[in-house]
């Protein structure tokens, strides 16, 4: 038997949206869910105690970090990431397929999984140049077997594969791993888009080989493969298809899209891949992505925006995001959402925690973060409620009605 399995609770009609139970090794995650990003083996200024209370069913880890620092074998014998960093539940590793992305192409530029508008293929991105392939820390290439890359630390050379990325993982113990992938920039053209894919599937078998090979890790860890193919929709209908023929435990949806698009798209991505297994979004997780992504077929999501937004000050709101340091919530008395009751809320105003923000103490974006990640997930479990009542676009509409983005 799988370690990893799903169960469909209720469907909404006229849309691919579920309500589900994803049984884990570690635990169940009630689906739609949010899966808080913990890059390190950490949430960003969140203890694991405080888990519980903010609504955190899982987690997922970066496996290029935590190669980096402090090294898998540590993380190994100390029981794997979740006992690693005190935390009991479902945990998931990615590939450090994006960071081919981000130490390449993508490196120092502000480039996003999503397409801005205004923002041209031209302008925005050089995928190679003399000068980031001087610099130690900057530079990814990627061949057909894998990438080499040199590390942001210290400058010093390293090399994935997909065999040495499900080795990784492996030793990280997460419930669920994924499959080494390239993660193109949304700014690639179709030609690259689909090299690149190809290159994905090629890796995702290998990926799924290693893993299937090693008869232990294959009993206590499921294995996700990734659909690819940037925003073009029909390289991602492709891959889904190549993904979805290979014997996988769920699926990852990730790279590059068209903020614009997305619904078109992943709901095509989605009709082509078994109705019977989970879905994750990959690195994209705002409330109103989570309400799109969710109709077309979505389970779980994550996004490392609530902790990066709140070390800044921006707070989630039913009524949309405001940027706490601004002088108007200086004297702003009333909570950081009044209708929200995370403890942050419940405990603290606006005008202190700006006043945090001000004063530059750790506690600041410390309560932010707390409230945004708790706003998420609790979203997120009212969506559910929503699709087990049968009342989600009563729901959504109401809700992005208020929520200015």
């Amino acid at each position: 038997m799988r370690p990893i399995s799903f169960q469909i609770e209720k469907e909404f009609p006229g849309t691919l949206a579920r309500a589900g139970i994803l049984k884990t090794p570690h635990g169940d995650i009630q689906t739609p869910a949010f899966i808080s990003v913990a890059t390190k083996a950490t949430i960003k200024g969140v203890s694991s105690e405080q888990f519980s209370d903010l609504g955190v069913q899982g987690i997922i880890a970066n496996t290029y970090h935590l190669y980096l620092v402090p090294g898998e074998k540590i993380v190994e014998k100390a029981g794997g990431v979740g006992k690693f960093m005190h935390f009991d539940g479902p945990v998931m590793t990615d590939s450090g397929g994006f960071q081919v992305f981000s130490l390449g192409a993508g490196f120092g530029k502000k480039l996003s999984k999503f397409l801005p508008e205004q923002e041209s293929a031209e302008d925005a991105v050089s995928i190679w140049s003399e000068e980031v392939a001087s610099q130690h820390g900057k530079l990814a290439i990627v061949d057909e077997e894998g990438v080499s890359f040199t590390s942001h630390l210290d400058g010093s050379l390293h090399r994935f594969t997909p065999e040495r990325s499900i080795e990784i993982q492996h030793a990280l113990g997460a419930d669920i791993i994924y499959a080494f992938d390239e993660c193109t920039a949304p700014t690639a053209d179709h030609a690259y888009q689909k090299e690149a894919m190809d290159r994905t599937h090629e890796w995702a078998k290998r990926s799924l080989a290693a893993h299937r090979r090693n008869i232990e890790k294959n009993n206590s860890q499921g294995i996700y493969g990734i659909v690819q193919g940037g925003r073009f929709e029909d390289l991602r209908i492709k891959s889904a298809r190549e993904i979805a023929s290979m014997d996988f435990d769920g699926f990852g949806i990730g790279g590059s899209f068209s903020k614009f698009d997305i619904l078109g798209i992943l709901d095509k991505v989605n009709r082509e891949l078994p109705k019977e297994k989970p879905r994750h979004l990959l690195g994209i997780g705002e409330p109103e992505d989570i309400f799109i992504g969710v109709e077309a077929g979505i389970d779980t999501f994550d996004c490392v925006l609530p902790t990066r937004n709140g070390r800044t000050g921006g707070i989630y709101t039913e009524q949309g995001k405001i940027q706490l340091p601004n002088a108007e919530y200086k004297e702003d008395l009333q909570p950081l959402d009044p209708q929200c009751t995370c403890h942050v809320c419940k405990n603290f105003s606006r005008a202190y925690i700006s006043h945090l923000f001000r004063a530059k103490e750790m506690l600041g974006p410390i309560l932010a973060s707390e409230h945004n990640i708790y706003f998420l997930a609790n979203l997120t479990k009212r969506i559910r409620n929503s699709l087990l009542e049968g009342t989600f676009l009563q729901f959504r509409d109401t809700f992005l009605h208020s929520y200015k983005v």
